[in-house]
């Protein structure tokens, strides 16, 4: 909703925003010279994260180190169990959603494992444009603060002269259920944003600190998705206390089932 707000009001003063996260930095450096209404589907990768490889049976016993062991990036314990559970590209979803003015059910995600292509634009010609990089946030940050000019590498570039592999894949969203929880949100918009992060937050910090499985985190967010009664034009006090009451169902379900 944040997001929603500072795009309603950069389109009000005519202000231009400009994306950091690496995937919407990407799509934004893609859409640079073209009309908004050439645009069939946007396209943000995932890497699926620490666990993408394991048995899908095997989930509920992944510890919270395991699940930290992040293949390609290096960030905080927040972000990198959102990336095992594929909630970080279901929050993008929503961010682009009001980023760029598109609907939810045009923008897809894909497993893409090397973490090169950070996103990707098809245009209504069937052409689309990628942007490539490193897995590091160095440059996305340097392109918003230089913008519109692109300032010289200070550090290491993809060398596309060396071999390597790109590999582009269909998420399971049988494995990845926050991802279908996300768009859920995404569609019902009002406070059921709200609800999904806070729901996502509580339920991380329940696993990082051992308290519930892995495959918990999903379950959780569904119940309060579920219970939650979305409020379509919210003001800021709808907002804040949807996040309050998500939070505290989380704590409240884990609590039942210690004493079920």
């Amino acid at each position: 909703m944040q997001t929603r707000r500072r795009s309603w009001l950069a389109e009000k003063s005519g202000a231009k925003l400009i994306p950091v996260d690496s995937e919407h930095s990407a799509i934004f450096q893609c859409l640079q010279g073209h009309n908004g209404a050439s645009v069939r589907r946007l396209v943000l990768t995932a890497s699926g994260g620490a666990l993408r490889d394991w048995p899908a049976e095997e989930l509920r016993e992944a510890s919270a180190e395991q699940a930290l062991a992040h293949p390609n990036w290096r960030m905080g314990p927040k972000v990198t169990i959102d990336s095992a559970t594929l909630m970080n590209k279901g929050l993008e979803i929503i961010e682009a959603r009001w980023l760029f003015g598109i609907g939810v059910d045009r923008i897809q995600v894909v497993i893409h494992r090397q973490s090169i292509v950070h996103a990707m634009v098809q245009f209504l010609d069937g052409c689309v444009l990628a942007q490539m990089s490193r897995p590091d946030m160095r440059l996305p940050i340097q392109y918003a603060l230089g913008y519109p000019r692109r300032v010289e590498r200070m550090w290491g570039e993809l060398d596309l002269a060396s071999a390597f592999t790109l590999t582009f894949e269909p998420p399971d969203e049988r494995r990845y259920p926050c991802l279908a929880l996300a768009r859920e949100a995404a569609r019902k918009m009002g406070t059921a944003p709200a609800t999904l992060n806070a729901a996502n937050e509580q339920a991380v910090e329940l696993f990082l600190k051992g308290k519930i499985a892995f495959t918990d985190i999903a379950r959780l967010v569904e119940a309060a998705l579920g219970r939650h009664r979305v409020v379509s034009d919210p003001a800021l006090e709808d907002i804040q206390k949807a996040d309050e009451e998500a939070r505290m169902e989380v704590v409240e379900e884990v609590r039942s089932w210690t004493h079920s």
